[in-house]
C-alpha cells in the first residue's frame, strides 16, 4: 500500500505492503484543508504511531480525527481501527 511515487512516470509503486514509517499527520475531521493545511495537524509521527494514536482514545472521540499519509491520502478512524487489526502492524514504534 506505499503510495511513494516512482521515479519512472511519477505513478505510484504498488509493491502490496502497508508502509507503516511512512509519515503522517493527525487532523480534525473538520479542519477545512485549504491552503494551510499542514499547519493544522494535530499530531506528527509515522502511519503507525498515528494510527496507534486513535486506537488510544476513547471510541467515542474517534470520529473526530483523521490520519493523512504521505501522499495526500486519507484515513478514517475507522480504518485506522481496522489497519491496527493487520497481522503486521507494529505494536511498538
Amino acid at each position: 500500500m506505499s503510495d511513494h511515487p516512482s521515479t519512472y512516470d511519477g505513478t505510484p509503486e504498488q509493491s502490496n505492503e502497508t508502509a507503516w514509517e511512512d509519515r503522517a499527520a493527525l487532523h480534525a475531521v473538520d479542519d477545512g484543508d485549504g491552503i494551510f493545511d499542514g499547519a493544522k495537524a494535530i499530531r506528527r509521527g509515522t502511519f503507525a504511531e498515528m494510527i496507534r494514536h486513535i486506537v488510544s482514545l476513547p471510541e467515542g472521540e474517534r470520529g473526530r480525527y483523521l490520519i493523512e499519509k504521505a501522499g495526500d491520502r486519507e484515513y478514517s478512524a475507522e480504518e485506522a481501527v481496522e489497519l491496527s487489526k493487520h497481522a503486521d502492524f507494529p505494536l511498538r514504534g
